[in-house]
C-alpha cells in the first residue's frame, strides 16, 4: 500500500489546497494563510504533480476546481475539519481542571452546597462536578475519580477510602414545632410525637425502630405516618413544622448551629459506621482529584 508520505508532499499542502479550493482564488487563499500567492501556487503545483492530475483550472483572477479536484477537496475539507475539532477538544480539556464527585442528593445539598464557596476560595483553579444518584455509582464503570459512601470500607474492596464523618443519628425538630408541641426530652416522650419517616429506596438507612431500640425504648408505630423517600424533603418537612425526623449529624449540624433545627429526645445513636471519601484502586488519582479529596477531609 502506498504510504501517505509518498502521496502527499506535506500536511501543509493540504491546508493550502483546502483554502485555495474554498476561495477558488490563489491570492485570497494566500491572504488568509499569511503567505505569498507564489508560495500558494507552488504548493498546489507540487500537490498536482504528486497526485498526477490537475486539481484546478487556472483562469484569469480565478482557479476553478476540476471534477477530480472537487471530490478531493470535499474529502480534504472533511478530514481537516475533524482534525481541527479533535485538536480543539484536546486543547480545551488541557485548559480545564474538572473533578467529579459522586454523592447522594442529601450529601450534595446539605453538606457540600454550604461549603462550595470555601472550595472555590481554597481551590480556585478546579471546577467541581457533583454527580448525584439514588444509588452508589460504580466509580470505575462511570470513570469518576471520587465518591462519598456510608458504611464499612470492607464492603468496598475495589476502593481506597478515608473517613469523612462518623455516623451519628439524633432526632431533630424545628423551633416552631417545639414551641407549639413542647420539647420531648427523652426517647420515651419522643415516641408520642408526630414522626417523619425516611423510606430510603436503595441505600441502607437507620429507621425509627432501630433508633428507639438503641435507646432501650420499645417503639411500635401506630396510626398514620408521613413517609418520604428523599432525605432533603424529609428535612424540609421538619423545617416546615410537620414533625420530627432522624437527623444525621454531619448533614444537619449546620442547621442546628444556625438555630433552624433543634436536637430533641435526649439521645444520639452512634452506629459504629461512618461516611467516607472513596476512590478506585484501579487507577491513580489525578493531582486535581487528590487536592479535592484532601480538601474534603479538612472540612469535618
Amino acid at each position: 500500500m502506498t504510504s501517505f508520505r509518498s502521496l502527499i508532499p506535506s500536511a501543509n499542502a493540504l491546508v493550502i489546497f483546502e483554502a485555495a479550493g474554498r476561495h477558488e482564488n490563489f491570492t485570497r487563499a494566500a491572504q488568509e494563510l499569511g503567505m505569498s500567492q507564489v508560495a500558494v501556487s507552488y504548493a498546489i503545483r507540487g500537490l498536482e504533480q504528486q497526485l498526477g492530475t490537475p486539481l484546478f483550472e487556472r483562469q484569469h483572477r480565478a482557479a476553478r476546481l476540476t471534477e477530480v479536484g472537487e471530490r478531493f477537496h470535499a474529502d480534504v475539507s472533511a478530514g481537516l475539519s475533524r482534525i481541527g475539532r479533535a485538536a480543539e477538544e484536546i486543547r480545551s480539556k488541557g485548559r480545564e481542571v474538572n473533578v467529579t464527585l459522586a454523592a447522594s442528593t442529601s450529601f450534595a445539598s446539605m453538606w457540600m452546597l454550604p461549603r462550595l464557596s470555601a472550595l472555590r476560595d481554597d481551590l480556585p483553579d478546579i471546577d467541581l462536578r457533583i454527580q448525584t444518584s439514588v444509588r452508589d455509582l460504580d466509580l470505575d464503570e462511570e470513570d469518576i475519580p471520587l465518591g462519598i459512601r456510608g458504611g464499612d470500607p470492607k464492603d468496598w474492596p475495589h476502593y481506597h477510602s478515608a473517613e469523612l464523618a462518623a455516623e451519628i443519628v439524633s432526632a431533630v425538630a424545628s423551633p416552631a414545632f417545639v414551641e407549639a408541641n413542647g420539647l420531648p426530652d427523652s426517647p420515651a416522650a419522643l415516641a408520642r410525637y408526630r414522626l417523619i419517616w425516611l423510606e430510603e429506596p436503595v441505600r441502607r438507612a437507620c429507621s425509627w425502630p432501630e433508633w428507639f431500640a438503641s435507646a432501650g425504648t420499645d417503639y411500635r408505630p401506630t396510626g398514620r405516618r408521613l413517609a418520604i423517600n428523599d432525605y432533603v424533603l424529609v428535612i424540609q418537612a421538619v423545617l416546615a413544622g410537620q414533625g420530627i425526623s432522624l437527623g444525621w449529624r454531619h448533614l444537619v449540624e449546620r442547621l442546628v448551629d444556625q438555630g433552624q433545627l433543634v436536637e430533641v429526645g435526649g439521645h444520639a445513636l452512634r452506629t459504629g459506621q461512618a461516611f467516607h471519601v472513596v476512590w478506585p484502586r484501579s487507577r491513580e488519582l489525578s493531582a486535581a482529584a487528590t487536592r479535592v479529596r484532601d480538601w474534603l477531609l479538612t472540612q469535618t
